[in-house]
């Protein structure tokens, strides 16, 4: 999937809601996103999205905070198999999406979303949409309304 899908996509689900755009060099780790977000001020929580597999070749994204973490157990209770992390050619193949700036919010209705409720005890948090040079800073209180939104299932996992 081309990235100006991806992105274009997130526009589109942010058209209504109070949000925040960054331009900046790509980030595509951690050390970039800290120096990016203190040369910026970013008060937000970093967000994680992994890309999973499962062995019937079904596939699903799961948000997080940064240092959040693959539960198996809550992902097997939430999608009825045991996941495994893709590997960045994998993911590349899949969605297009580049390592290190995952988007959690895909046009595709094949692909259900797990969102850690974790995430929501924090004010704000941050993604990538797509392209690694933008990143998007919304409240968390404005989540629960961007995901209505999806075309896919969305779930949240049970909180630890």
């Amino acid at each position: 999937m081309p990235l100006d899908t991806i992105h274009d996509f997130n526009c589109r689900l942010l058209a209504e809601l109070p949000h925040q755009s960054f331009e900046h060099e790509p980030i595509l780790d951690y050390a970039t996103d800290e120096k990016v977000r203190a040369r910026l001020g970013w008060q937000a929580e970093f967000s994680k999205t992994l890309f999973l597999k499962f062995k019937d070749g079904r596939f699903a994204l799961l948000l997080t905070h940064r240092d959040g973490r693959l539960d198996n157990k809550a992902v097997k209770a939430a999608l009825g198999a045991k996941p495994s992390i893709c590997t960045a050619d994998e993911m590349q193949a899949e969605i297009g999406c580049l390592p290190g700036a995952v988007c959690p919010f895909l046009p595709r209705a094949d692909i259900p979303l797990l969102v850690d409720p974790v995430l929501m005890t924090h004010h704000a948090f941050t993604w990538t949409p797509g392209h690694p040079e933008q990143t998007f800073l919304l409240e968390t209180a404005h989540l629960a309304g961007l995901l209505t939104q999806l075309p896919c299932q969305v779930s949240y996992l049970p909180a630890p």
